[in-house]
């Protein structure tokens, strides 16, 4: 590769570069960016490069999830990038400070084989530095404007770009400047990039503009929104908070809740035959509501807490079925395949057969939503004799 310096490229020659290849980020032309290289390929290009003419073709991945891009997961058009500055990290990565130059098209990719990293023909087009067309002057003013609403609107561009950007003479660079600073996705700004023609390139770098600010409006109605409701609940919870006390104070005024309901509930849950942790709870339960309002929300929440594990039928016990072959043959009838889950589950009955109690190992079943779950679970039960239950934990932790 012949040595010359950054400026000597000429804008209508046919180039051979070193490729770089880009997740996520597009580099335009006068744009100063540090990159963190990890490839070995593209490390290997950085090298080539340095002891070169330090220059190299920044080409952006149409699909950034692709480790080891071809030829067919790049885009055709790049940026000829010069480095200003490499440093190698610890980790073995490698820290490059590029500036972009020019935009370039590839004519062909080259084998990589030989040099161990990809790399490509080139032709660069010429932009002219100044015009005195007056759509682009328009088109200037117009995207002078627009960008100041937008810096405005948005706290991560750093003011002082607007000064920046008035000053900037040549359109073309005016255009790749406020475009490295949009937050568009990686297709827009690709789109920017393959658009040679300043003219074309300005009128969508506005329609792109017009487009952000539409949204930040449209963001901002929404959080206006979002915070008119906070507010208005906040609001209810102070009512709410404020109601509860004053029917606390109209409780002292009241006989309150009939202590003979309350004896009521307590004798229920005495004979429920509850499992210890469900007596406590109903318990912990009933001495709240014996501090309610009558009246309130809350004392009919925890009424029908009650009322609902008082009504679950503690007493009473499912026969269960250990016929392991009667077991086996509806495990087999309601489900085709599943062998090693059929072993594990007739396994589990043999234990329980063999030891002579229902209490031991709890079996989970994993896998996702549709496979089957909560039909093998009714299989089991159906296989032993017992009731199914399903309730949906979706979410708790």
């Amino acid at each position: 590769m012949p040595k010359k310096k950054p400026d000597a490229i000429i804008p209508t020659t046919t180039i051979t570069l070193p490729l770089i290849p880009l997740r996520d980020v597009v580099i335009y032309p006068h744009m100063v960016i540090p990159l963190f290289v990890g490839r070995a390929e593209s490390i290997k290009a950085l090298e080539t490069a340095m002891a070169a003419d330090k220059q190299v073709i920044l080409i952006a991945q149409k699909n950034a999830m692709v480790d080891v891009p071809t030829e067919k997961d790049l885009f055709m058009v790049g940026t000829v990038a010069t480095i200003l500055q490499l440093l190698r990290l610890p980790d073995g990565t490698v820290k490059v400070l590029v500036e972009g130059i020019l935009r370039a098209r590839v004519s062909a990719f080259l084998d990589v084989k030989e040099v161990g990293f990809m790399q490509t023909q080139l032709e660069t087009t010429p932009e002219p530095a100044v015009t005195d067309d007056p759509e682009i002057v328009v088109l200037i003013r117009h995207i002078t404007a627009q960008f100041e609403q937008l810096v405005k609107a948005n706290k991560k561009i750093p003011p002082e770009l607007i000064t920046s950007v008035r000053n900037m003479k040549i359109p073309s660079h005016f255009a790749d400047s406020v475009a490295a600073h949009l937050t568009v996705n990686i297709d827009s700004r690709q789109k920017i990039l393959e658009t040679f023609d300043v003219k074309e390139r300005l009128t969508l770098l506005r329609d792109l503009i017009a487009q952000e600010l539409e949204l930040m409006e449209v963001e901002k109605s929404v959080q206006g929104r979002v915070k008119q409701q906070v507010e208005n609940s906040q609001r209810q919870y102070y009512l709410n908070e404020k109601l509860k006390a004053i029917q606390h104070e109209l409780a002292d005024l009241e006989e309150g809740t009939p202590a003979d309901e309350l004896k009521q509930i307590e004798k229920n849950i005495e004979n429920a035959g509850m499992s210890k942790e469900a007596k406590e709870k109903a318990k912990s339960e009933l001495g709240k509501l014996r501090l309610m309002p009558p009246m309130s929300a809350e004392a009919t929440v925890t009424r029908n807490y009650l009322e609902a594990l008082l009504a679950v039928p503690w007493k009473e016990k499912s026969k269960i079925n250990m016929d392991l072959i009667d077991a086996e043959k509806k495990l087999e009838g309601d489900h085709y395949g599943l062998k090693e889950v059929k072993e594990r589950i007739l396994e589990y009955l043999a234990v329980q057969l063999r030891v002579k109690k229902l209490k031991g190992p709890i079996l989970c079943l994993v896998g996702p939503p549709g496979v089957g779950k909560t039909s093998l679970g009714q299989s089991i039960a159906n296989a032993t004799g017992r009731e199914f239950a399903r309730i949906s934990l979706g979410g708790i932790r």
